[in-house]
């Protein structure tokens, strides 16, 4: 739809408590800093939030800075299609492009849903993440959690063999979906995934480093293989033919919501399975993840489950079951 004249833009740096810690392979945090984009025409608002990422060179400060380095334009009546060609993929790109949708979606009245030609939103059972620790933290962490239909465990060090034994011990029923964030090598990969596969794991994202995967294109993968770090927007997916059996679709890696529903059809036609991830961050930056998840066959966006609070008018989780938002929160 076409975009008013004028436009006005809010920007807000926001810190949301995690419930405990959360910790990978890289390293851990205790709070989720967050960048929030609002967009006004007339009496309308629409809002997108975003995480900066420090794996991509993102920073709280840089993200900022971009956004802000696009006012004049944004003010001076910017769409959200010339928003694709006017800022590159990554978190800041995310913010503004699903403020644009929450915003059209405000003042046609009508859901992002809808308006992307999806109808009505189903909820999606969500993975829910044991981050990385001793087996035996993990396994409690699990034993937990253990009612839950999907974990995701967080693994990438020395000693993974271990610990997703004493997650299944703790979680019989779960499904399972591994995390190694880039911490496994040539060495360790085949130990690694045989022990994943005698555990019942489904799916293993990011085992090898970005640019350093070559050998899971020649190793016989006893269970399938996601993309994550190793995939971005659209143009990255080519690079996965015959290493990858799944993409992991992350909104602030593909630049918003716009380029994740083209980075998903894309990912579709080329055979690859697909996933929907997210950063630790608040119901606000889920619900438009939720349009793409509505075709994946994996959803990883259990953000708020971890935080110590989420916003009003947040998005319902029962269990794992999250239901989609109400146009309070976006869309």
């Amino acid at each position: 739809m076409d975009m008013p004249s004028r436009l006005t833009l809010r920007l807000a740096v926001e810190r949301w408590p995690i419930a405990g810690s959360f910790a990978i392979s890289r390293g851990s945090k205790t709070e989720a800093v967050v960048v929030v984009a609002e967009l006004g025409a007339g009496k309308a608002r629409g809002r997108g939030e975003c995480v900066p990422y420090a794996r991509y060179g993102e920073t709280v400060a840089t993200v900022s800075a971009a956004i802000e380095g696009l006012r004049p334009q944004i003010e001076a009546g910017l769409t959200r299609q010339e928003l694709q060609a006017a800022m590159p993929p990554g978190a800041a790109r995310n913010a503004l492009d699903c403020a644009y949708w929450d915003l059209e979606a405000k003042l046609a009245g009508r859901s992002a849903a809808e308006l992307a030609g999806l109808g009505t939103l189903r909820p999606v059972t969500t993975a829910y993440t044991i981050s990385i620790g001793t087996p035996e933290a993990m396994a409690e962490a699990a034993g937990n959690a253990a009612a839950r239909p999907l974990l995701k465990v967080k693994l990438g060090r020395e000693g993974d063999p271990a610990r997703i034994a004493a997650v299944r011990r703790a979680a019989p029923q779960a499904q399972l979906i591994v995390d190694a964030n880039e911490g496994w090598n040539e060495t360790n990969l085949e130990a690694n995934l045989a022990a994943c596969a005698a555990a019942g794991v489904t799916l293993v994202e990011q085992p090898l480093p970005d640019g350093r995967d070559a050998l899971l294109g020649r190793i016989a993968r006893p269970i399938p293989v996601c993309a994550d770090e190793s995939a971005h927007a659209r143009d990255s997916l080519h690079t996965l033919a015959g290493k990858y059996d799944a993409v992991n679709v992350k909104l602030d890696k593909a630049g918003g919501l716009t380029e994740a529903l083209a980075m998903a059809a894309e990912a579709e036609r080329l055979g690859l399975k697909l996933m929907v991830g997210c950063m630790v961050a608040t119901s606000l930056s889920m619900a438009p993840a939720l349009l793409v998840a509505q075709r994946a066959a994996v959803v990883d966006l259990d953000g708020p489950l971890l935080l110590a609070q989420d916003r009003p008018e947040a998005l319902r989780y029962e269990g794992s079951l999250v239901h989609p938002p109400v146009p309070a929160l976006w869309g």
